[in-house]
């Protein structure tokens, strides 16, 4: 077993034995078991946390309740998390009940699900959580039996003591085991003997999800609850005026009025955008009688003048630039045509580059793009608020609920502990629901209104107000010698307004000469995080040069990459290449087994990708089929390296979802601007995959270790659309280098 230093005092692992029938309730923060927690948190702990924080409660049946402290938008961290936990309880999990806590930042330490970190950074807190709680009943049933704790085993919610023949439930012990000091060392189990990790669970909330239960924020009810609703301007433009008459006429409505969510001076954090600050907003009884007013409103726009602002984000305090005036797509290729030719910030260099391209023997040159992308969740935006005095209690879907409490505290100008955030299951996310813009404008409506609403946005909405993912494009160049190995490799990407470049991701390291640059153009379109930010579209554009760059060597693509990989391990260039090149090279064979690739018989075409992001390797196949002149993915094959696989079912659900996301978004995914205007506000013009145009067959195959678990939300997606694009060339002979790589049932070039 593993020995491991508690660290938990009682701010971190509140024992509380007067339950009644003798129950224990074993509190504790999931993420701050690994931190030393100072004397002025455990003195200042507050009486609600039996209520609102993350906890374990033994009853005197055997029952064990688990709350959930994550949010939960599909990526199943309500199921897989809490099996970590009982794991180490050594609970049977039939026995175990779970709930999903409220926002409670002094009691966890990261309520936050995104960048696919979760299970990742729960892992090794959880498990130390649940094995403290096991050693404390182990203690509790040495003291009453007279018997060495070394002696007892504990199985299934059980405690044993073999050589006396004796057995109680962790029921029975639970009041004793809550008196009981918490240990500083406790030992963990031998993955060889996980009962519950490794072995399918459904999903916890799955029968309420069919049956309809009330678990989103669309489904909040509340007594004497207004509807509110925005109306928000292109980008680029604010309001100048707005001529209400009729709108106030109309049945229903109780005000019409302007909101500013955030001060031109407010220091904002990493998800506070720059999205409309200034809206008009419609409040009213129903939902129908708002939306026919809000589309009432006579509403004249003003172009906004070049402004900035402060954010204090992952990289620290930087000033983000928002230029005036309005954008529109053709004028953004011309914009980037144009800075791509011109001299970029260098990320990285080894050797000489330059001079190997000039007297290189074979010259690859190709350019990628990729357009905005929408998120599309299935959920509309949506926020319940209720704002009374100094005190705001919230409902509704947000990833990142410790940014926005402070944001809306700021607004609001109440203390930070004083905004109470009730997490609604999301309706999904992909990263939008990070930025939780609607939950201050929603209490911003409820302390104006002073009465509960709930601010839902329409469809054309929720796809014309942002987040998007951001257009990019990158050039690659790749040198061959006389005998075709790869002497140079240059990648310049840039995008609006971020680039997409990873400086110290392969090929990086497997090559002697390497460059990597990167620039952006400023803009007031606002950006955010999709799923598997900039890797979703870098990897797509690199593993399309590699296959390409194969072909010109005349190498077969997958041994191609593997011949690199080989390099990066046994004599690699560089120091801060980001990825195990075994463990690279892993995914890569087994989708090479997996897929059967060296006998395919022809009757289909093959394209292969892989990428490292989010601490996960991914190798995917994508056997894709022409029907009446259109392109169809018969079948999917990849191949996973995430470490411990928590749940395998989920984690194939996952995967399945993740490359059916990116076949949609390949083929059909793209949003764009006319003079700041959205121009595709709802699915008749925003092309999703349909049905139909899934694969037949999707196979997600993980490898076997014992590393530590890492993300699966998004680690799937982006090879997608090189492993598509590699396959349409082997269909059609002809290259994609845009995104969506089909239009109007055409294949782009």
């Amino acid at each position: 077993m593993t020995q491991i230093k508690t660290t938990i005092d009682r701010r971190s692992f509140l024992k509380v034995s007067a339950l009644a029938s003798g129950g224990m309730m074993l509190s504790f923060s999931w993420l701050a078991g690994c931190k030393n927690p100072t004397a002025e948190d455990a003195i200042a702990m507050p009486k609600e946390w039996f209520e609102l924080n993350n906890y374990i409660k033994i009853g005197e049946n055997g029952v064990v309740s688990l709350m959930s402290a994550n949010p939960e938008f599909g990526s199943n961290v309500k199921t897989s998390m809490p099996m970590i936990l009982a794991e180490e309880l050594d609970v049977d999990w039939k026995n175990v009940l779970v709930e999903q806590a409220d926002f409670f930042p002094k009691r966890f330490d990261r309520q936050f699900t995104g960048g696919s970190q979760g299970i990742r950074q729960g892992w090794k807190p959880l498990r130390t959580a649940g094995a403290t709680a096991r050693q404390l009943l182990v203690k509790a049933a040495a003291q009453t039996w007279s018997v060495p704790a070394e002696e007892i085993t504990t199985d299934a919610g059980f405690l044993f003591h073999k050589v006396s023949n004796k057995k109680a439930s962790y029921g029975e012990l639970a009041s004793l085991a809550a008196t009981l000091e918490v240990p500083k060392d406790v030992a963990l189990k031998k993955l060889s003997d996980f009962k519950i990790i490794g072995n399918s669970k459904k999903n916890v909330d799955g029968i309420d999800i069919i049956t309809g239960k009330p678990l989103f924020g669309m489904d909040y009810e509340k007594e004497g609850m207004l509807i509110a609703m925005i109306a928000h301007p292109p980008f680029g433009m604010k309001i100048k005026s707005v001529d209400d008459t009729e709108a106030r006429s109309m049945p229903g409505i109780k005000d019409v009025f302007i909101i500013k969510t955030l001060a031109d001076d407010y220091e904002r954090n990493g998800f506070d955008t720059t999205t409309f600050t200034e809206l008009a907003v419609v409040v009213g009884n129903t939902t129908w009688e708002v939306m026919n007013a809000k589309k009432a409103l006579k509403i004249e726009w003003e172009k906004i003048s070049d402004s900035s602002f402060v954010m204090n984000g992952w990289g620290g305090k930087q000033t983000i630039k928002v230029p005036g005036g309005v954008e529109s797509t053709e004028g953004h290729k011309t914009r980037m045509a144009e800075m791509a030719k011109k001299k970029a910030n260098v990320l990285r260099k080894d050797g000489d580059p330059e001079a190997v391209f000039k007297k290189a023997t074979k010259v690859l040159e190709r350019t990628y793009s990729a357009p905005y992308l929408a998120h599309n969740t299935m959920e509309p935006v949506n926020c319940f608020a209720h704002v009374t005095g100094d005190q705001v209690e919230i409902y509704g879907p947000t990833q990142a609920p410790e940014f926005i409490a402070g944001t809306i505290a700021t607004r609001l100008g109440i203390p930070k502990e004083n905004v109470h955030i009730k997490l609604a299951r999301m309706g999904g996310g992909f990263g939008l629901r990070a930025y939780a813009h609607h939950m201050v404008e929603a209490a911003v409506i409820s302390q104006k209104i002073n009465a509960p609403i709930k601010m839902v946005y329409t469809r054309e909405d929720d796809m014309t107000y942002g987040i998007y993912r951001p257009t990019y494009t990158a050039t690659y160049r790749a040198a061959l010698d006389e005998n075709n190995n790869l002497v140079a490799f240059h990648v310049k990407g840039g995008g609006i307004p971020e680039h997409a470049v990873h400086a110290n991701r392969f090929p990086a390291g497997a090559v002697d000469n390497y460059l990597a640059e990167g620039w952006s153009i400023d803009s007031n379109i606002t950006i955010g995080a999709f799923r598997a930010p900039r890797s979703n579209f870098i990897a797509g554009a690199e593993q399309s040069f590699l296959d390409e760059l194969a072909e010109l060597a005349g190498k077969d693509p997958i041994e191609f990459r593997l011949e690199l990989l080989e390099r990066a391990k046994t004599n690699p260039v560089g120091k801060d290449n980001d990825y195990d090149p075994d463990r690279y090279a892993g995914v890569l064979k087994l989708v090479r087994e997996k897929s059967k690739w060296n006998e395919s018989d022809g009757s289909v075409h093959r394209g292969v990708s892989a990428y490292f992001c989010h601490n996960t390797y991914v190798a995917e196949v994508i056997d894709l089929v022409m029907q009446n002149n259109q392109p169809f993915v018969k079948k999917a094959i990849a191949a996973v390296d995430c470490g411990i696989v928590i749940n395998p079912d989920a984690a194939k659900n996952m995967g399945e979802g993740a490359i059916v996301d990116g076949i949609g978004n390949a083929f059909f995914g793209e949003m764009t601007f006319v003079d700041g205007v959205a121009q595709k506000n709802n699915f008749d013009k925003y092309r999703m995959i349909r049905q139909k145009e899934t694969p037949e067959t999707i196979e997600v195959h993980f490898v076997k270790n014992e590393f530590d678990p890492t993300g699966l939300g998004e680690p799937l997606f982006p090879p997608v659309f090189a492993a598509v694009a590699n396959a349409l060339y082997k269909a059609k002979g002809k290259r994609v280098y845009q995104q969506p790589f089909l239009k109007e049932g055409i294949i782009l070039g």
